[in-house]
């Protein structure tokens, strides 16, 4: 989607090549997402959408190319707090042992200083996003022992604790109820619409048009960033499930 070249993207990747020994995961991948707003992340399983998220928080590095959150490198973006991301299910520990509680306020951990310790503001912040999620009564639960919307919920009160200005979410919505969908939906419209900047992959085609302005269509690299209308037209979610040309848009 074209933006304005005067503007500086919060999400600015270019030519990112990602490879897993001889797999091909990401191939020269660019995309700008300015900042306020939220962008889907479309594509079939194996398409490279948990690659690119882990590729713009820092857990991998690219064979080729380069990130810029916000006018800034990963690093900078993390140490300050302005960067969250609410990995799939799969990726999470739920036996370890920490309370909803606990898991909100790592948000915090940016902001902690040198003693680590909580402070009013930062149990302020935790009590605010809880309640906000509406976790409040489940705040010392084991985090596995909470439903998968709840869990889903806990990660983006973790996110809203930090305040991040740029959120990434990877199938927020897979396996949840519809009421923990709803909520989730309703948090990240407000987040955006406060400047926040968010990046969310889903499979939920038909509710992506009432949250998402623009959407990008991945098979391993950018096969079309537009109005979310445009991307969900037949002819061009055919070529990113498989049906159709791979040529890039």
């Amino acid at each position: 989607m074209n933006t304005d070249a005067a503007v500086e993207p919060a999400i600015d990747a270019s030519g990112l090549t990602v490879r897993y020994g001889d797999v091909l995961a990401l191939d020269d991948v660019t995309l700008r997402v300015p900042a306020g707003g939220v962008c889907g992340l479309i594509g079939m399983n194996g398409s490279g959408k948990s690659t690119l998220f882990k590729t713009l928080v820092g857990l991998v590095r690219p064979q080729t190319g380069e990130v810029r959150i916000l006018g800034g490198g990963i690093r900078e973006a993390r140490r300050r707090g302005d960067l969250a991301y609410v990995p799939q299910s799969e990726d999470v520990d739920w036996a370890f042992p920490l309370s909803v509680r606990e898991v909100v306020m790592m948000g915090r951990y940016g902001r902690l200083g040198f003693t680590r310790r909580a402070r009013r503001g930062d149990r302020a912040a935790v009590y605010e996003a809880l309640d906000r999620v509406e976790l409040t009564e489940l705040a010392d639960r084991q985090i596995g022992r909470l439903s998968g919307g709840q869990r889903k919920r806990a990660f983006v009160a973790r996110g809203l604790a930090q305040g991040a200005r740029v959120l990434l979410l990877d199938e927020p919505f897979a396996g949840v109820d519809k009421p923990s969908e709803a909520t989730i939906v309703r948090l990240l419209t407000e987040r955006a619409e406060s400047g926040c900047t968010v990046l969310v992959s889903t499979h939920d085609l038909q509710a992506l048009p009432g949250l998402a302005t623009e959407s990008v269509l991945l098979r391993r690299r950018v096969l079309l960033h537009a109005a979310t209308t445009e991307v969900l037209r037949p002819e061009n979610l055919a070529r990113a499930f498989g049906l159709g040309e791979e040529s890039v848009a």
